[in-house]
C-alpha cells in the first residue's frame, strides 16, 4: 500500500510570506534611491515589508514544529521562507541597535549653521525643521565633531579639502573658492546613503595666508533620524583632513614659511593643528 505524504500549509504559507517580504524590500529601497517614491510611502513600504517578514518567520517556526511532530513534508519550504524572512528582518535589527545607540538628531554643525547654509534642489520640498543634538550631547557622542585650526594657508587647506570631497565621491552642489579678500571659502556637497536618504555636506575654510580654519556641517535633508551617519560623517572627514594636513607638513615642512626664513627643526610639523583628542 502506498502512504502519501502532505505538504505542510504552514510551511506552504511560510514560503509564500517569505517570497512577498522580499521583493518588497527590494523594490521599496530601489524606487526610494531612485526618488520615485517620496520619503513617507518609503516608511510605509518599508514597514509593510517588516510585518510580512515577521510574518513569514513565526510562521516558518510553526511549520518546522509542526513538521517535526507530524512527519510531513514541507521542509525546504518552511526553511526557505524562514531564510528570506530573516534576510529582511536583519536591516531592521541593524537600524534598531544603531536608534539605541544614537538619539534621534538630523543636523550636526560645528560651528553656528548660518555660517553654514545649505543648498536645495529646484522643485524638491523644504527642508523639515532639523532634529538637533545639545552641546553636550555632541561632545559625548562626537567628540572629534569640532573646529580644526591649521597652520597652513586657507588656499591650501582648501586644495586639501576639495580633493577630499571628490576622492568621497560626493555631488558638489555648491563651491565658493578662496578669494584675495580672504572671504571664507566653502563647499556643498550631497550624498545619498544607502537606504537612499539624502544628506547634505557643507564645509567651510576661512583664514589667511598663514593659517586656516576649518567648519563642517552634515545634515539629513528628509529623513527622520540619521542613526548617527552625519556625526560619524563629520568624525571621518575631519580626521582624515587632519592626516592629509599632518602629511603636507612632513613632506613639506617649509610649505608655510616666508621666503629666505627656514622653518625651525625642533618644531613637529603638526604641533600646530588644533584638533579634539580621539
Amino acid at each position: 500500500m502506498r502512504i502519501l505524504l502532505r505538504t505542510s500549509k504552514w510551511a506552504i504559507w511560510a514560503r509564500r510570506l517569505g517570497g512577498v517580504a522580499v521583493p518588497l524590500v527590494v523594490i521599496s529601497l530601489i524606487l526610494h534611491r531612485l526618488r520615485l517614491v517620496v520619503g513617507d510611502l518609503f516608511l510605509a513600504a518599508a514597514a509593510t515589508a517588516g510585518l510580512v517578514a515577521l510574518l513569514a518567520v513565526f510562521t516558518a517556526f510553526i511549520a518546522l514544529v509542526r513538521l517535526w511532530q507530524t512527519g510531513d513534508q514541507g521542509w525546504s519550504k518552511a526553511i526557505l521562507g524562514l531564510v528570506m524572512g530573516a534576510l529582511c528582518l536583519l536591516p531592521f535589527g541593524y537600524f534598531g541597535a544603531l536608534a539605541l545607540r544614537y538619539p534621534p538628531a538630523t543636523d550636526i554643525a560645528t560651528t553656528d549653521r548660518g555660517l553654514l547654509p545649505l543648498v536645495f534642489e529646484p522643485g524638491t520640498a523644504a527642508m523639515p525643521p532639523p532634529k538637533l543634538l545639545t552641546a553636550q550631547q555632541q561632545a559625548d557622542i562626537f567628540p572629534n565633531a569640532a573646529t580644526r585650526t591649521y597652520p597652513l594657508g586657507q588656499a591650501q587647506v582648501f586644495a586639501l579639502v576639495r580633493q577630499q570631497v571628490e576622492d568621497s565621491g560626493w555631488l558638489v552642489r555648491a563651491e565658493i573658492v578662496p578669494s584675495f579678500e580672504d572671504d571664507p571659502a566653502r563647499i556643498n556637497a550631497q550624498i545619498v546613503t544607502l537606504m537612499g536618504w539624502r544628506e547634505e555636506v557643507v564645509v567651510r575654510v576661512s583664514g589667511d595666508d598663514s593659517t586656516a580654519t576649518v567648519d563642517m556641517r552634515s545634515a539629513s535633508l528628509n529623513a527622520p533620524h540619521d542613526f548617527g551617519s552625519n556625526g560619524q560623517r563629520i568624525e571621518s572627514f575631519l580626521n582624515a583632513l587632519d592626516d592629509a594636513v599632518t602629511t603636507l607638513l612632513r613632506d613639506n615642512p617649509d610649505v608655510n614659511q616666508p621666503a629666505g626664513i627656514e622653518p625651525d627643526a625642533d618644531i613637529e610639523p603638526d604641533a600646530d593643528i588644533e584638533a579634539p583628542p580621539a
